[in-house]
């Protein structure tokens, strides 16, 4: 295999046939590679070049690459049923239903399998409007719920908004954070509140303590569902199972997705509480999709919550997120010209720079050491951390010298200028 020519032909049909700009900005970053094969923590390129993930596919990788049993998985149901004939009972999605209902929080029952986490937002905020009989919904500033045109009206940054409005009616946005500025926007005709627990986004933003069992309760007074998108906080993230469990905050819909499918299919649930799934029950195909639900996501679904649970990977997170934050933080102390602020909770990890521009140079830095980050969409001079929970200590250590040397260089750069 010619390498150099799999390399260049790759690219060239990105600009011809994906898009010019993504190639430019993958050149530009110093990515003008084909990523080849991976495994665990580790991505390598087509010439064997070994880099460590820790972007982690924006949340997708939580279990690593290819985790053996989850592909186990896969294979399995793969040489007995691919897809489902949505006539006969399909096994592999009501055990992954079932699952979810064990490991969401308060009395979550019902789900809805889909294909990804915008499906899984549009599906959660269909069920709000069904049940309530209400059309407004809030949400807040700042974040991200997808870029479907439901989901995409809740998203709170008007870079992706304005090119497509008008969006679907009825949608507001508040400060993250506020609750006050929540009370005022809530009232007797809103369906529904639609939060991140943590912004992911957004730049890793996370919420005073008291602000989900806040909106919980303005959401209660005002007969108002309380969705909660914990599709990049879900399944072990932020060190607990889910990250609404730090608040003790049960939500009525919760969505799911990117590492529910284990980093093996792509997958996305929305999961309510009984009561709520009632007009579901009556009408059972007013909300369908072809390929949600199908047995091979659903398989790599299951098998990704076993592997969370008897590895133990919340509890991981939580520990390696602890020292990687606070190494970090001393980072911060000695470099205040180059990093703002140090946040986030388990292996969800931001740090904010002091300006926009370090951004892309502190990922080129950290990239030519065989670190793989980025920085959030809603917030270019945040670099967001979240690598699989599984990466060894060694592991973090390595990037972290990366992040000093990149930090040292920008400092440079910074007096220079």
């Amino acid at each position: 295999m010619d390498k150099g020519k799999v390399i260049s032909e790759t690219i060239d049909k990105y600009e011809q046939f994906v898009n010019p700009a993504v190639a430019k900005l993958f050149r530009f970053m110093g990515l003008a590679t084909v990523e080849w094969e991976a495994q665990g923590s580790v991505i390598r390129d087509i010439d064997g070049k070994e880099y460590i993930d820790c972007l982690g596919g924006y949340g997708v990788f939580s279990l690593g690459h290819r985790h053996p049993k989850v592909v186990e998985a896969v294979k399995g149901q793969l040489d007995r049923m691919p897809m489902s004939s949505k006539v006969l009972f399909d096994k592999p999605m009501a055990d992954l239903a079932a699952l979810l209902a064990e490991i969401t929080p308060g009395d979550l029952q019902y789900s809805f399998i889909g294909n990804s986490g915008t499906e899984a937002v549009e599906g959660a905020l269909k069920l709000a409007r069904i049940h309530t009989g209400r059309s407004k919904v809030v949400a807040a500033l700042n974040s991200f719920h997808g870029k479907t045109l439901g989901a995409l009206s809740a998203t709170g940054r008007d870079l992706f908004r304005d090119p497509f409005r008008p969006l679907l009616t009825g949608f507001s946005h508040v400060p993250f954070g506020d609750a006050a500025a929540l009370e005022q926007a809530v009232d007797a005709d809103t369906a529904a509140v639609i939060l991140e627990p943590i912004q992911g986004e957004g730049g890793i933003i996370v919420p005073p303590d008291d602000y989900l069992p806040k909106a919980r309760e303005i959401c209660d007074r005002h007969g108002a569902l309380l969705i909660c998108d914990e599709v990049q906080t879900g399944l072990g993230r932020t060190g607990k199972m889910f990250a609404v469990d730090h608040y003790q905050v049960v939500p009525d819909i919760m969505a799911t997705a990117k590492a529910l499918g284990g980093g093996v299919m792509p997958i996305g649930a929305f999961t309510a509480r009984p009561h709520i799934w009632e007009k579901y029950v009556t009408a059972p195909f007013l909300h369908t999709s072809t390929f949600g639900g199908n047995p091979l996501a659903c398989a790599a679904a299951a098998a990704a919550i076993g592997v969370i649970r008897e590895e133990g990977l919340a509890e991981k997170a939580a520990n390696t997120g602890a020292y990687f934050t606070g190494r970090l933080k001393v980072l911060a102390q000695d470099y205040p010209e180059v990093i703002r602020e140090v946040r986030g909770r388990g292996l969800m990890i931001g740090v904010e720079l002091q300006k926009e521009g370090i951004g892309g140079f502190l990922m080129s830095e950290l990239i030519n050491r065989s670190v793989l980050v980025a920085y959030t969409l809603n917030n270019p001079k945040v670099i967001r951390i979240e690598p699989p929970l599984s990466i060894s200590q060694t592991q973090v250590d390595t990037v972290l010298e990366a992040f000093a040397h990149g930090v040292e260089a920008a400092q440079d750069m910074i007096e220079d200028l």
